[in-house]
Order: C-alpha cells, then sequence, then structure tokens
C-alpha cells in the first residue's frame, strides 16, 4: 500500500513514505513523525495502518537534511546515533520538515493533522504551536521546554505511566500549562508503548486504547 515519494523543503528534497487509502477517497492527510530510529519498517507499518484507518499519511524521512536513509534498530548503537542525528538537526529544521510533508497534502485538497512518536511527538506538539495543526503526540520526552508556547491547534498528549523518561511531575507541567489539551496516561505502559515489533516495550492493550482515542480526535479535529 505504500510507496516512496519525494518531498520538496526548504533544506532540500526529503523523502518519505507514502500511503493512501486502499477503496476510498481519504478522510484528510496526516504526517507521521518518526521516532528517533528513521523511517524504518516499523515507521511504514504505522503510515500504512493510518492509511487503512481512510487517512492519506505520509512519514518524512526527518532526518534526511543531515543524513539519507536512516534506518536504524532499538539497540544501544541505534539509539545513540539517532540521538546524534535528532541533535544536529534541531527542532526548527524539523517542524520545517513536518510542513513541508503537510503542504503535499494539503495540496492535494485535504485538511492534515500529525501524529508523532517519541522524539517524534515532541516535533508534532510543535506543529500544533508552531503550524497550526492538530497534532497527536505520544510520548513526546522533550516537549517540556515548549510547553509556553500557546497551542494554535487541538492537541492530544498518550503518556505511559511507567515511562522513566517522562516522570510524573513532567506529565503534570503539561496539564497544568497546556490545560487546553487533552491528555491520557496509561498505568500499565512505559515508553515507546506503540511500537509492537519491540517486545521489551510494546503494551498492546494501552496502545490500542491509544491508538482508539487518537482516531476519535482526528475525525473531531479534522472534520
Amino acid at each position: 500500500m505504500g510507496r516512496d515519494i519525494a518531498i520538496p523543503s526548504p533544506h532540500g528534497t526529503i523523502e518519505g513514505w507514502r500511503a493512501d487509502p486502499p477503496d476510498a477517497p481519504p478522510r484528510a492527510g496526516l504526517v507521521v513523525v518518526q521516532e528517533i530510529f528513521g523511517v524504518n519498517p516499523h515507521m511504514r507499518s504505522v503510515v500504512e495502518r493510518y492509511a487503512a484507518e481512510g487517512f492519506s499519511a505520509i512519514a518524512p524521512a526527518m532526518f534526511d537534511p543531515i543524513e539519507r536513509h536512516v534506518e536504524l534498530d532499538y539497540g544501544e548503537a541505534g539509539f545513540a546515533r539517532g540521538r546524534e542525528l535528532a541533535a544536529a538537526l534541531g527542532f526548527d529544521r524539523a517542524v520545517d520538515v513536518v510542513a513541508a510533508a503537510a503542504r503535499v497534502l494539503q495540496e492535494d485538497g485535504l485538511k492534515v493533522g500529525v501524529v508523532g512518536f517519541c522524539w517524534g511527538g515532541s516535533v508534532a506538539y510543535l506543529a500544533a504551536t508552531r503550524l497550526g495543526l492538530p497534532a497527536v503526540s505520544y510520548y513526546g520526552a522533550r516537549t517540556v521546554p515548549f510547553l509556553d508556547e500557546p497551542l494554535r491547534a487541538p492537541m492530544l498528549f498518550h503518556f505511559g505511566a511507567l515511562d522513566a523518561s517522562i516522570p510524573e511531575a513532567d506529565i503534570q507541567r503539561h496539564r497544568e500549562r497546556q490545560p487546553g489539551a487533552e491528555l491520557y496516561v496509561y498505568a500499565d505502559a512505559g515508553h515507546a508503548f506503540n511500537r509492537d515489533v519491540d517486545p521489551r516495550h510494546y503494551a498492546p492493550a494501552a496502545a490500542a486504547l491509544a491508538h482508539q482515542r487518537t482516531l476519535a480526535f482526528l475525525q473531531r479535529a479534522l472534520a
């Protein structure tokens, strides 16, 4: 269902993985923002799942301005390299890449939302504050420094109660500084609980409920 695409951006042409609904016109567009591991098989499968739910979805290769064709595994070396690439890219350029992917979908006449995971969850939040795009953030651990930026679009946060990278105090900061956002905490889930290819982190019940809530949110926000 998915295919490679090229995305014009202020930082050169960005590769991306796009999937469209197989049997009906799309209900809306969706930019899927990767974890620090690149647009790997898991992220491509996430894109294709959203396409099956009725969205035209694109995962831009966020690290292309720094290094092309990044697909990392979930071991310590992949984690370390992903952190280096995310730091080198920076959030400003990351938002530019999301905006470029959103334009591709908007040129098709679609309303566009953003869903991001881990590092991408923080980028998704910035898409709501800086681009005015409805956004869903899954366990974005780097959002706290930006919580005083006002939301310009509906926002949904998902957190795992067992996530050591996002302590309860940080979750409470999200509640206090962004009271207009929806926020859910999943009691039996930690970080990366949606990553179904990684049994160390995957929490099926939390992932299923979060996905259901995400679809309901996107239906409202992109109606």
